[in-house]
């Protein structure tokens, strides 16, 4: 079976073997199930239907996302009412200003996967 999508993008993520390949679609399964919480990685829908946990994984990092830019934009207001001082303060701002930027990388990769995974079962 021969599918029209390259998977050759700096977005796909090198957990998840090549579309058409040998069990690629075990290996997408299997890495997009450690995005989503352990208690709906092991919900017998998502395990049977690959598109419905890439959905599910897509929601996830999303609000992953939200919560990360929520909080890298509270940090300066809030964090030193709790406290913190300002080198902390920085550091958080480094740290959620990095993750929000490594969780927009994996929405990019949970989409191109997603695709891949859209074209198998419906070419």
């Amino acid at each position: 079976m021969a599918l029209t999508y390259s998977p050759i993008s700096t977005d796909w993520p090198c957990q998840v073997k090549t579309p058409g390949s040998y069990d690629w679609e075990r290996s997408a399964a299997k890495w997009l199930r450690e995005l989503v919480p352990a208690r709906y990685a092991s919900y017998p829908a998502l395990i049977r239907h690959p598109v419905l946990l890439a959905r599910h994984a897509q929601l996830q990092v999303q609000q992953e996302m939200r919560v990360a830019r929520t909080a890298l934009q509270t940090a300066r207001a809030e964090l030193p009412g709790l406290g913190m001082p300002e080198s902390v303060i920085e550091h958080t701002i480094k740290l959620y200003a990095a993750e929000v930027m490594q969780l927009q990388h994996i929405a990019r990769s949970v989409r191109v996967v997603s695709q891949a995974l859209m074209e198998r079962t419906h070419p």
